[in-house]
C-alpha cells in the first residue's frame, strides 16, 4: 500500500483527537438556532458539537459574510442578491426573526468575527459558495482571514466548485479540502475531477453513500463526511458503512446517537 502524501497524514493527525464519526453543526446548531449566525455557532460549542459547517460569499464591497442562499429572503428580513449588498446594508438585516421572536435582530455575521469567537474552540469546514460568481476572489479573501487567526490547524474547505478548492490549495498549502458531490446522477462532474484531485476529503450526499464508496475512498486515503444526516435510520446505516463525519442540523441528536 503507498505511503500517504504529507498534508493527508497531518490532516488525519488533526483529527485524531475527535470523536469518530465526527460530528459537524450544520451551518451551526440550526435545529435549535437560525442557521448560520453566531447565535448557531456558540450554541453548537456550547452543546458539545466538536466541529461546525458554514457557507461563506463576499458582499459587493469584498466582505467576507456568512450565508447560505444567493439570496436573501429566505433568511433574513430583506430582498435581492447578496452580493450586489454592501456589508453596510447586509448588516442592518434581520438574520433571526424567521427562526423564532428569541433571535430577533440577530445579524448576518462576518467570518472575520466568528474566526475570533469560536476559531480556537471548534473545527471548521468552510463551504465556498460564490457558485453565481466563481470569479469573485472569494478564496483569496478568505485564505487571508485564515491565515490572520493563524487556523490553518483547525480549518477544512470545502466545495461543488473544485477550482475554489485548486485555489484552496495554492493559496494555504496543507490545509485540507473536501470535494462536495452533488446527489445521484447530478454529481458525476465532481465525482470525474475528485479522481485528479489531491483531496483530504469526499463529502458526498446521504442517500449515494455506502461501504463501496466508503472503502474505495479509504483506499484513497480520503475520509468521507456525508450532508445532510438529521434521521437516525440514516445515522444507523452510514455508522456500518464506517463514515468518518456527519453533517447534522441537529448535533445533539447526532451526539446523543454516536456517543
Amino acid at each position: 500500500k503507498p505511503a500517504l502524501p504529507c498534508m493527508v497524514r497531518n490532516f488525519i493527525a488533526m483529527l485524531s483527537h475527535f470523536p469518530t464519526p465526527i460530528i459537524f453543526a450544520h451551518r451551526g446548531a440550526s435545529a435549535q438556532a437560525p442557521e448560520n449566525t453566531l447565535a448557531a455557532f456558540e450554541l453548537a460549542a456550547k452543546l458539545g458539537a466538536p466541529a461546525i459547517e458554514f457557507d461563506v460569499k463576499l458582499s459587493s464591497d469584498r466582505q467576507v459574510i456568512i450565508i447560505h442562499d444567493q439570496t436573501l429572503e429566505r433568511t433574513t428580513n430583506g430582498s435581492g442578491a447578496v452580493t450586489k449588498q454592501p456589508l453596510a446594508a447586509l448588516r442592518e438585516l434581520d438574520a433571526g426573526s424567521w427562526k423564532s421572536a428569541e433571535y430577533r435582530g440577530e445579524k448576518i455575521p462576518l467570518l472575520n468575527d466568528v474566526l475570533e469567537a469560536v476559531g480556537k474552540k471548534l473545527l471548521i469546514n468552510i463551504e465556498l459558495t460564490n457558485y453565481a460568481t466563481p470569479f469573485d476572489g472569494l478564496v483569496r479573501e478568505v485564505a487571508a482571514l485564515v491565515s490572520k487567526h493563524a487556523l490553518q490547524k483547525r480549518i477544512i474547505f470545502s466545495s461543488f466548485n473544485f477550482n475554489n478548492l485548486l485555489a484552496a490549495q495554492r493559496l494555504l498549502p496543507g490545509v485540507p479540502c473536501g470535494q462536495l458531490i452533488l446527489e445521484g446522477r447530478s454529481g458525476w462532474f465532481q465525482r470525474l475531477t475528485a479522481r485528479f484531485m489531491q483531496l483530504e476529503a469526499e463529502h458526498p450526499y446521504t442517500d449515494d453513500v455506502d461501504a463501496v464508496l466508503v472503502h474505495r475512498a479509504h483506499r484513497q486515503g480520503r475520509r468521507v463526511h456525508v450532508w445532510t444526516v438529521n434521521d437516525p435510520a440514516d445515522m444507523r446505516r452510514l455508522r456500518a458503512c464506517g463514515v468518518d463525519g456527519i453533517f447534522s442540523d441537529d448535533p445533539v441528536l447526532a451526539q446523543e446517537y454516536f456517543k
